[in-house]
């Protein structure tokens, strides 16, 4: 059962009045049954229509030599081997060779467009072994083909190297290692157990008990497992206060298991609760005692991590994150004083964006750190003197911003890193790898193409297969250097004449200037495939504004959901207003304390500077939608700028950043808790309403707290505000995508914004 209140105005003619859009020029069909079947299809229609798009490769044995396989329109298949020193794309065998060989060991009959081979590996002298119906065969180079026994399965650590891929992994394994946490000290002789919530620490030989700890309790305990300095005389133990108890009650209405209603209950921290606090200390084993650390620099963490002991055992490194994130700290302390210095004290004036842009890679060996900051405006890496602190020299910098790292290599001294806005004239989002040099020289742009790219790297790193393209141009696959990024030779370019021959029509890209009138603002229109450019069309925007990301599409897809809606007779939209991730510390700073924000000032001018040039787009008619942080932006949209959109349809929204979880909101809200959060709650300014809502919203959402939307709905009646709402009994987050609920989204859109009954004929 839905609950559903429908504020539909009687007669669709007078609700066309209502928001001045009867008696415009606009597409024949639009939300009519006709159109949601185009709608509806689209999807389907798009399937399995573009071939050549990428090239995984298989490296052969070390490498550099590859193959992959094309899949290809009604069946095909064709097995391509690549010599990189050669520069050489040739088929993997001969495919029509292979096929008769086939054909006659198995009596049936083959198409040699259309093999099919499992398990293909490819040896170093070029013979082919596979599966295939079942039995395993090799065909050599000459020609001959041979039944074999079933070989092993390679392992998962096996098919990663020699002939398994390349392909790089972010982050993970290039940022400092914390030391090992457990009970048993590095020799052997000792272990720390904790009970009664305190440390005891006992010798193996003989099983002796010390207590080392006196002051844990039931509500600021000992964390079982330790650090242990190398030589095993000293450990960090983390002892943790407790946070609040904050639990999030929501019924299930419907249980399928059940007739009566079930109380459902989780653990949800919200903004400005008492969270868990752990702090470390330190402990010599020879005293049995505690070594006091100096608690100045870290006096109120959010969080405290990657503890990493000097390999003389002298001290210890860790993070601190303070609540807030407006302090960022690298503090290392003195194991036998337990003096605390931080190495490095990061203050900004907004806020540290931990959740994205935190990297550090400790190198003791060297004494060097590098570190990522936004300390000149752009997110960039630092090499710093591990011992005091001292900046040596920036690694990377510019107008751009590292988006993260994807190998440190100490013996080269050289950082592999991803990079936005590197290459000029691009736009700024596309994603490009790029290497440096420690001392921050010797910069290689290793990926060229105007587009956003992944790469695989042989195992040797000496090649890369990189693929690129744009939301408008189809993929390109090269072979390239590592050394300069130079081209070895072009492997694929996507084939998309069966896409073309749907109809279908790319989004289009465009920038205009933001509210600054300087800074470049980047979105996609889409438009139906039976687009006339002498109609008007109401214009839907598709939001989400999280600071975490940016949300614009930039690599092709034959398919948009943006491009379905589209069909029903909309020009649709997307836009990464200010206050999103990518960009410069300036443009994401715009989210601080700010949420309600959302980039409307730039999306609008955007939206007004777009249809300067496509007239099509009917202004006057503007519709928005968004679901999580994007139902709070659809429906603030509403509520702060209800000139300029006229129908929202806001899902699972966090309506209130007070009610929502405590690590996403305090990272852009900050803490403590401000009047802000109330003066930008969409409950707060509900009263201010204009136009037409749709709220939707699943009655279990774990995600965000389901009673956000409720407190949003009590408003609205309280200010005697007419709106739709749809509940979603036993429904989880995002509940607005299912079937039932874009299928509701799409009729709201079609009756206020078009003016017609949905789906008629």
């Amino acid at each position: 059962m839905f609950v559903h209140i429908d504020s539909r105005v009687a007669g669709l003619f007078v609700a066309a009045l209502a928001l001045g859009v009867v008696p415009v020029a606009r597409a024949d069909d639009g939300g009519s049954k006709a159109a949601y079947a185009r709608a509806d299809g689209l999807h389907e229609s798009t399937r399995d229509t573009v071939f050549r798009s990428s090239a995984r490769p298989q490296w052969i044995a070390d490498g550099p030599r590859f193959w992959y396989r094309n899949d290809l329109a009604e069946g095909g298949r064709e097995y391509i081997l690549v010599d990189p020193a050669k520069g050489e794309r040739r088929p993997a065998f001969d495919h029509a060779a292979l096929a008769d060989a086939l054909r006659t060991a198995t009596s049936k009959p083959i198409d040699a467009a259309k093999l099919t081979l499992e398990r293909l590996d490819i040896a170093d002298e070029g013979a082919a072994s596979f599966a295939f119906e079942g039995k395993f065969y090799r065909f050599d180079p000459s020609g001959e083909l041979k039944e074999i026994p079933t070989p092993a399965e390679e392992s998962p650590t096996e098919s990663r190297t020699g002939r398994g891929r390349g392909r790089w992994r972010p982050d993970v394994g290039h940022e400092t290692r914390q030391s090992p946490r457990g009970e048993d000290s590095p020799d052997g002789k000792l272990a720390v157990v904790v009970r009664d919530h305190n440390l005891i620490l006992r010798e193996k030989d003989g099983g002796r008990e010390t207590r080392v700890s006196f002051e844990g309790s039931d509500v600021d305990a000992y964390e079982p497992g330790v650090f242990w300095s190398p030589d095993s005389r000293r450990f960090v133990a983390l002892r943790r206060r407790s946070g609040s108890d904050h639990k999030v009650h929501m019924v299930a209405s419907s249980p399928r298991d059940q007739l009566q209603p079930k109380l459902i209950t989780h653990d949800y921290l919200k903004p400005g609760d008492q969270i868990p606090v752990s702090k470390p200390h330190l402990f010599d084993v020879e005293t049995r005692e505690e070594i006091p650390i100096d608690p100045d620099l870290a006096p109120n963490p959010w969080s405290v991590e990657r503890f990493a002991w000097a390999a003389d055992s002298s001290g210890f490194s860790f993070l601190y994150n303070q609540r807030g994130h407006q302090v960022m700290r690298l503090i290392a302390v003195d194991a036998t004083t337990g003096v605390a210095t931080a190495i490095v004290d990061e203050q900004p004036e907004t806020f540290f964006c931990y959740s994205s842009k935190l990297f550090e890679r400790r190198m003791e060996k060297t004494n060097d750190l590098i570190w990522m900051s936004e300390r000149d405006g752009w997110n960039h890496l630092y090499l710093i003197d591990l011992t005091d602190g001292r900046v040596k020299n920036p690694i990377t910098r510019g107008e751009w911003a590292v988006l993260g790292v994807d190998r440190v290599d100490e013996e080269k001294r050289q950082v592999w890193f991803r990079a936005g806005g590197i290459r000029p004239g691009q736009d700024p989002y596309h994603v490009h790898f790029a290497r440096a040099d420690f001392d921050g020289n010797n910069l290689v742009i290793l990926t060229e193409g105007d587009g956003t790219h992944e790469v695989e790297f042989s195992p040797d790193r000496e090649y890369f297969v990189d693929t690129y393209s744009r939301v408008d141009m189809p993929p390109v696959v090269e072979l390239r250097r590592s050394a300069d990024g130079s081209l070895v030779r072009e492997l694929e370019r996507a084939d998309v004449s069966r896409l073309e021959a749907t109809g279908w029509k790319p989004p289009r890209r465009f920038v205009a200037k933001g509210r600054d009138g300087k800074t470049d603002i980047h979105g996609i229109i889409c438009l139906p495939r039976e687009f006339k450019s002498d109609a008007r069309y109401p214009v839907i925007e598709q939001i989400y504004a999280g600071p975490h990301g940016s949300f614009v599409p930039k690599r092709f897809a034959a398919f948009h959901s943006h491009q379905a809606l589209a069909e029903l007779g909309f020009i649709v939209v997307q836009v990464d207003g200010m206050g999103t991730n990518g960009r410069s510390k300036a443009f994401h700073d715009v989210c601080w304390k700010n949420l309600a924000d959302s980039g409307f000032p730039d999306r609008i001018l955007w939206m007004k500077a777009a249809a300067a040039e496509e007239p099509a787009m009917d202004l006057s008619r503007v519709g928005v939608y968004g679901g999580s942080a994007g139902g709070q932006s659809a429906l603030g949209a509403l509520l702060f700028h209800g000139d300029f959109y006229k129908v929202a349809a806001a899902d699972c929204g966090c309506h209130d950043n007070r009610m929502d979880k405590i690590w996403w909101n305090e990272q852009w809200m900050g803490w403590p808790v401000g009047p802000y959060y109330a003066e930008q709650s969409n409950v707060t300014n509900a009263h201010k309403l204009a136009g037409k809502l749709l709220l939707t919203v699943g009655e279990l959402d774990r995600n965000v707290d389901p009673a956000s939307t409720m407190q949003v709905v009590d408003a609205l009646i309280r200010a005697d505000k007419d709106f739709d709402l749809v509940v979603f009994p036993g429904a989880d987050h995002g509940v607005g995508e299912s079937p039932y609920g874009d299928r509701r989204r799409r009729d709201f859109f079609v009756r206020h914004l078009l003016g017609v009954e949905p789906r008629a004929r």
